[in-house]
């Protein structure tokens, strides 16, 4: 598993170049291939990514390959490779054991990088994207179309039909979601809402306090304050978008303001001649003389 980056420019905000990267899985056997774009590489995003991985080819490999992704592989200590906690313990959940890639070595990290040459040359050409999500339509649709249904390189066998060899081998899928929590602080906004991972989350207009507990899993957002659960959102793609639940939000009704009423603008006001007011003026300019 691996992240690769592209710059692309989406309809929807036309003159725009964006960084979007592309998380793939390439089953070593069969060279079975599932990706999806992103906007992220936080942990979250990589273990939300592992699991759409797993529940797309219905099983879980006995190991998983990484080519030191940051948010899996924090550094080497005395030629040992350091993983990152929740990885690690995602891993036990789903009953796979993780590795790094050694570095320099071909070998390894060639199943790994090969697909993103592949799907540079292959994919890419002459295409448009309306937004993330119709990149990802894309994808999928040449995944099941173009990628997994030719003739491989390097193993001579279809694809889809070798994958359908090796995946008898694969692990069954763990009963329950995975529940691993990254724990945040997070202030309200003006508008009631807020920001993770670069997108915007509703709370109910009844919130008293300005800075919320806010744990951050895999598939959703939970919402805390002072231990109540307030809100449980679903993990928005991309950024600067909002999640507002129903319920968060009283009639867009304003109440009257309490206090006294002001008059009309004209009310009380009396309408006096022209006359009148010309005879005010040389009154004052004659009292400016005198002074």
């Amino acid at each position: 598993m691996d992240f690769a980056h592209f710059n692309v420019e989406f309809d929807d905000v036309p003159g725009q170049r964006r960084s979007i990267w592309l998380f793939s899985l390439v089953l070593g056997h069969s060279r079975y291939l599932w990706g999806r774009f992103v906007e992220h590489q936080d942990l979250q995003t990589v273990l939300r990514c592992h699991m759409e991985a797993f529940e797309h080819i219905g099983g879980v490999p006995r190991e998983v390959l990484y080519d030191r992704m940051k948010a899996a592989v924090l550094g080497e200590v005395e030629k040992h490779i350091v993983y990152n906690a929740k990885l690690v313990a995602f891993a036990q959940h789903y009953g796979f054991a993780p590795r790094a890639c050694k570095a320099y070595r071909a070998k390894t990290k060639g199943k790994v990088e090969r697909p993103f040459r592949y799907i540079r040359q292959d994919f890419f050409l002459a295409r448009r994207f309306q937004n993330l999500a119709d990149m990802n339509r894309q994808l999928r649709e040449w995944l099941d179309s173009v990628a997994n249904v030719r003739v491989h390189g390097t193993t001579h066998r279809v694809v889809a039909e070798h994958f359908l060899e090796e995946r008898p081998t694969l692990q069954a899928l763990p009963a329950g979601l995975f529940n691993g929590v990254i724990r945040l602080e997070r202030r309200v906004s003006h508008e009631g809402l807020v920001s993770v991972g670069g997108n915007y989350y509703s709370v109910p207009d009844r919130t008293r306090k300005r800075t919320l507990e806010v744990h951050s899993l895999a598939h959703e957002i939970r919402i805390y304050e002072q231990g109540e659960l307030l809100a449980v959102h679903p993990v928005l793609e991309g950024r600067r978008r909002t999640s507002l639940l129903p319920g968060h939000r009283r009639s867009g009704k304003r109440k009257p303001q309490t206090g006294r009423a002001l008059p009309p603008s004209n009310a009380g006001v009396a309408r006096r001649p022209l006359t009148f007011y010309d005879q005010v003026a040389k009154r004052l300019a004659d009292v400016g003389r005198h002074a």
